[in-house]
């Protein structure tokens, strides 16, 4: 995904929340699992947040604005 506008920048004008926010609501969700990173693609505001488990990667889709989860791939 591309990033055309820095999170920051986006949450400096309200449009997204933190990074840490956004982990904050999806870890605990994902016990067992390793964080690898994550993605932000500013035109649409999504986080997506990589994980591996048992050799598997999980990529979670997060609103930026709500901190709803909207999607998720991977077992």
């Amino acid at each position: 995904m591309a990033t055309s506008v820095p999170p920051s920048e986006a949450r400096r004008t309200g449009r997204s929340l933190s990074l840490r926010e956004i982990e904050a609501r999806v870890m605990p969700m994902m016990q067992g699992a390793q964080y690898l990173g994550f993605d932000y693609d500013a035109g649409s505001g999504i986080y997506t947040l990589k994980f591996l488990r048992n050799g598997n990667v999980i990529w979670v889709d997060v609103d930026g604005r709500t901190g709803q989860i909207i999607g998720r791939t991977g077992q």
